[in-house]
């Protein structure tokens, strides 16, 4: 596992508290309906979006919740690089065949209730598998065992991949960077989630400082 990981490596630092605060007030933003598949987003690349969901996911296992960390960004996959796993096998390799989701699920010893699908082996059209029948039927199976399924997106301004995984979402977290992140890149990002309706749920906003 990575340092990435601060909910793990420094559990009692700030930022980890913050990470449960984060879960906490994700829990209570939407009263209308529970809270059963969240995805992350970002404006681009590099602005922490995947840690900041693995993160996440770690906080909510440890507060009793079954925990699936489903990773689709299937262009720049980190989740199996988070966390320290195997992926050649995961969501691509379900998605091609008739397989059980839990037959690629991974397991985090460190983290009970916490299971990671992995990419697996990246396609050569990533927007053709997350657009398939089978993908829905993947995410029933996996939502029907656990308390909260995450999902990693791609970047929302750079391709459509995230616009139609948002579809199949309850909640939607747009990640930015404080260092980063241009402000026309997040509002281009915030556009193209607005055009499929997706249920945004907040922003949150990496690499602060006192100075920001």
């Amino acid at each position: 596992m990575t340092k990435q990981l601060i909910t793990l490596a420094d559990p009692r630092s700030t930022v980890a508290e913050a990470y449960r605060s984060l879960y906490i007030n994700l829990s209570f933003a939407d009263q209308k309906q529970s809270l059963h598949k969240l995805l992350a987003t970002s404006a681009g690349p590099g602005e922490g979006k995947s840690a900041t969901l693995a993160n996440l996911a770690v906080v909510a296992a440890q507060m009793g919740q079954r925990v699936v960390l489903v990773d689709c960004d299937l262009r720049r996959p980190q989740q199996h690089e988070l966390f320290g796993l195997r992926n050649d096998k995961g969501l691509t390799s379900l998605v091609a065949s008739k397989e059980a989701a839990t037959s690629a699920l991974q397991a985090i010893a460190d983290v009970p209730g916490l299971q990671v699908l992995p990419s697996g082996p990246l396609p050569a059209s990533p927007s053709q598998v997350l657009a398939a029948r089978r993908l829905d039927e993947i995410l029933a199976e996996l939502a029907a065992q656990a308390d909260l399924v995450l999902l990693d997106a791609p970047p929302a301004a750079a391709v459509a991949d995230a616009s139609v995984l948002a579809t199949k979402a309850d909640g939607v977290l747009l990640v930015i960077n404080a260092g980063q992140t241009k402000r026309d890149h997040a509002r281009r990002a915030k556009e193209a989630l607005d055009k499929v309706n997706a249920p945004i749920l907040g922003v949150v906003l990496n690499n602060v400082t006192s100075e920001t």
